[in-house]
Parts: structure tokens; sequence; C-alpha cells
């Protein structure tokens, strides 16, 4: 619990400190967002029943964006934690999230198309467990970790409100950077390998850390003002491996509908959703009439509405 009132406070520090922080050279374009959200629900002597609840989690939102003749520079960092208690469950996190892109361009043609590189990476800070067993680690910083690296041509906007990118050479490194769940496979790594003597299973290699893949990558965001003091924006990312089952595209696309009520107070609605083959989820299934606990890859989706604190810069 300390960890994660740690991580939360070190995030609004972060969002304070950036905020005080101005850009004066002209061919840089800098700012961000940052939010502080609470949620909280108490019941006593509620006849049709109900859990007492209550959530916070911080949200910080950056971007430093270089332009000067033919060559663009566009970095965006997104860091994000949350935590919820119900009942008398332990705490428990409910968002976790690192994302930090970086896209350096040159001008191609037709006004609005670059040459482009671009390297992005995906983790998180904390532990997480398959709830409600809390003593299951299903992932930690670093595992997963996911580095992507990619040569292709970028479309962009005028007013850089709109990006297409898209690349036909791509690398994209998964990492799992825990023992044990790399024997177990997870998150697409090659898992240990065991042998049987004298009819006991015995481990003769530890699964990889490290899952190399190569393939195409697509990446589409779009932001813009819908209604006054509203605000759309969506991000889409699609990539196929080459190498291995080309037709399981991972898919990650986010939404998030920004609502200003004035300068410091906001709402947000925010969707995620996540098709990758590599990764299982549990499932259940029917066999011969019995209901069997399994895992297997599965459309992830996460929607979450907020209400709290805004700063913008």
């Amino acid at each position: 619990m300390k960890k994660s009132i740690l991580l939360i406070t070190a995030i609004t520090m972060s969002m304070a400190s950036m905020a005080q922080t101005k850009d004066t050279t002209s061919h840089w374009k800098k700012g961000g967002v940052g939010t502080l959200n609470f949620g909280q629900s108490s019941f006593t002597n509620w006849a049709s029943g109900g859990e007492n609840s209550l959530s916070v989690g911080a949200l910080l939102s950056l971007y430093s964006n270089y332009k000067n003749g033919k060559t663009s520079w566009d970095n965006t960092l997104d860091l994000a934690y949350g935590m919820l208690q119900t009942g008398v469950a332990p705490l428990r996190k409910n968002e976790d999230k690192i994302d930090f892109s970086s896209k350096y361009g040159r001008y191609a043609f037709y006004n609005h198309w670059y040459y482009s590189v671009l390297v992005n990476f995906k983790s998180q800070f904390a532990d997480g467990y398959n709830y409600p067993n809390d003593s299951v680690v299903a992932s930690h910083f670093m595992a997963p970790g996911y580095l992507l690296g990619s040569i292709g041509m970028d479309y962009k906007s005028t007013n850089n409100a709109l990006s297409f990118y898209i690349s036909p050479l791509t690398s994209k490194t998964t990492f799992v950077n825990d023992q044990h769940l790399a024997d177990a496979g997870a998150y697409g790594v090659t898992a240990a390998k065991f042998d049987s003597v004298n009819h006991i299973y015995m481990m003769v290699k530890h699964g990889e850390t490290v899952l190399n893949q190569f393939g195409g990558y697509l990446k589409f965001t779009f932001k813009k003002d819908i209604f006054k003091n509203v605000n759309f924006a969506t991000k889409l990312e699609l990539f196929s491996n080459y190498l291995k089952d080309p037709q399981n595209i991972v898919v990650n696309w986010e939404n998030i509908i920004g609502m200003k009520v004035n300068k410091y107070l906001s709402a947000t609605i925010s969707t995620n959703m996540i098709y990758d083959n590599n990764v299982p989820v549990p499932v259940k299934r029917t066999e011969n009439g019995v209901t069997v606990n399994g895992t297997g890859p599965r459309l992830q989706f996460k929607e979450v509405l907020a209400i709290g604190l805004s700063y913008k810069f």
C-alpha cells in the first residue's frame, strides 16, 4: 500500500513540476495535462445491499514536438496509476500504464507525407495479480515490457491533429523480466522445458525472458475538440508478425473523451480494447456438460469514468 501511495504522490508531484516549465524555443511546442481523480461510495443500513468503495488515480500526459523546415520530431509520454478498495477486500490497482513514443520525420512529398522512424516503449509500474487471488503475480515492471522500433511513412495533418503512420519494417521485442512468468510462457515467450525422470517431471531448461518479432505496424492518432470544452482523442495500433501467424493481428485501441467543467475540474471517459493472441486470459468453457476454467486469447476491454482535478499546461 505504501508503494502505491508513493507512486501516486510521485506522479502528482511530476504534474506540478511540469506545469511550471515554459518553453521559449520557437521550434518546440510543449505541454500536457495532469489529472487526479477520486471515487467513493458508502452504505449504512442500506436495505437493497451495497459495498463501500474508494478509488484514487493519477494521470500525466505530456507532449514535446519539434518542427523546423522539413524536419519534425514528435514525443509523447503517458503515465497513469490508480488504486481501488471495495468492502473488506485488500487494496488493489485498477490502472497502471507507462507509454512513451518518439517519432522522427523528414518531409517526403505532397505536403503531408514524411519518411519516419518510430520508437515506442510500454510497461507498468507495479505488480499485478490474478484477483481475487492476490498471491498469484500476473505481471511486474518489465514483465511484460514492450519495445518497438520501426521505419515507415507518416501522414500528418497541418495542425498535427491527425497522424497515420504505416511501417512494413517493424521490430517488436517483448520482455518478461520474471523467471517464474517466463517459465510459464507468459506473454508469448517460449516456456520452460520439462523431461520425465522416473515418472517425475523435472525442468531441463528455463523459459526465455525475451520474445523477438518482426512484422508490419500501423498507428493512427486523432484529436479534436468536438464541442465547447469537450475533447475527443483516439489511438489505434495494429501489429502483424510476418514470421508466425501473421493473421493474428495485435490490436490496441484507446479512446478518451475529456470534458472540462472549469479551470481545475474535469470528467473523462476512457476505453481501451486489446487483442493479443500471445496473452491468454481466464475463460470458461463447457466440456461434456461440465463448466471448466481455463485460459485463452480473448478480446480485452476496459472502460473508466473519472471525475477529479485537472490542470492543462
